[in-house]
């Protein structure tokens, strides 16, 4: 009964990781190390490939049936929509041929059960409301088209087979729910500011003009350890059984401003956050925010952690690796 954790040693991954081991499940890491760490998985196997080279499909399978592996969390993708602009055949080749062939692989290993790590950019441009489930998908970028066609890949699959899968809709995730598991990118909101912070340079805004309270853009945040949760408690419940639907968000249903997380940034480091105003950035929406009401009810899952322990937590890993200003 073991977990096949892909992208087991990336910042997401690494704490999947640890929450599975806490509960006793025995892990087994793919990861091609590119942005992970093996000293991030905490002893557990670890197999380097590259999931988009179709020779991985063999030693894949092979590590699936010596390890006795039953579930599948495919974490393995690439995420820089900015990258995915310049590079749109890559990104199909590694995000969409990627799945692939760990599903040739876990289909020949008989394994049933399938975790995807999807995207809430598969939505596009959002209206002020929370999104759905049921929602139009029309993303506005090829790493949301990507994740958009890895879910439609993933029913396809299903259909044709006894495999039980769901997709996970990320929206902003941040956090570290150790220092050490803390994510080291520069590619989101709260670590660009906290860089932005400790080089003693002011964070940026991105647009102070559009429809919302204090006129910047407002994102659902979920801590780490959150989403790593919601894999432990979606893989239960499909291990146990089909679940009522496919496709879950994941996200807090509250969304915070950008002006708010720099603010609170300020207060959590004690640095000066007030942030220099830039031009809009084309294609950001005014405002993204979860509905999670389907993965409550479904799955009973809800948030614990608030935007405090979020930065809180995000800053304590900053500063354990790295020099502060």
């Amino acid at each position: 009964m073991t977990v096949l954790v892909t992208g087991g040693a990336g910042y997401i991954g690494a704490h999947v990781v640890r929450l599975l081991q806490s509960t006793g499940r025995d892990v087994l890491v793919v990861d091609d190390l590119s942005t992970g760490s093996a000293d991030r998985i905490g002893g557990a196997p670890l197999v380097q490939l590259d999931l988009a080279d179709p020779s991985s499909v063999d030693p894949l399978t092979e590590a699936c049936r010596e390890s006795g592996v039953t579930s599948v969390i495919h974490l393995a993708a690439r995420k820089r929509v900015d990258e995915s602009v310049t590079r749109p055949l890559w990104y199909v080749t590694q995000n969409v041929g990627g799945l692939a062939n760990v599903l040739r692989a876990t289909q020949a290993a008989q394994v049933g059960t399938f975790l995807f790590s999807s995207s809430a950019a598969v939505y596009g441009s959002c209206g002020g409301a929370p999104v759905s489930e049921d929602d139009a998908t029309r993303p506005v970028n090829p790493y949301g088209r990507s994740k958009l066609a890895g879910e439609m890949l993933l029913r396809d699959v299903v259909r044709s087979s006894a495999l039980r899968a769901v997709s996970l809709r990320y929206f902003n995730i941040a956090g570290a729910g150790w220092p050490e598991l803390g994510d080291t990118g520069v590619t989101n909101l709260v670590t660009q500011t906290l860089d932005r912070l400790t080089r003693g340079a002011l964070p940026e805004v991105y647009g102070t003009d559009y429809a919302t309270p204090d006129g910047s853009c407002v994102r659902d945040y979920l801590h780490v350890v959150d989403l790593a949760q919601a894999h432990l408690a979606v893989l239960d419940r499909l291990e146990a059984g089909h679940l009522p639907r496919d496709v879950y968000n994941v996200g807090t249903g509250r969304g915070a401003s950008v002006l708010e997380v720099m603010a609170l940034l300020g207060q959590v480091t004690g640095l000066d956050a007030v942030p220099d105003a830039a031009p809009r950035r084309a294609g950001d929406p005014a405002s993204v925010v979860a509905a999670v009401d389907r993965i409550r009810d479904d799955v009973g899952w809800e948030a614990r952690y608030g935007m405090p322990e979020l930065l809180a937590s995000a800053w304590a890993a900053w500063g354990a690796g790295r020099p502060q200003a």
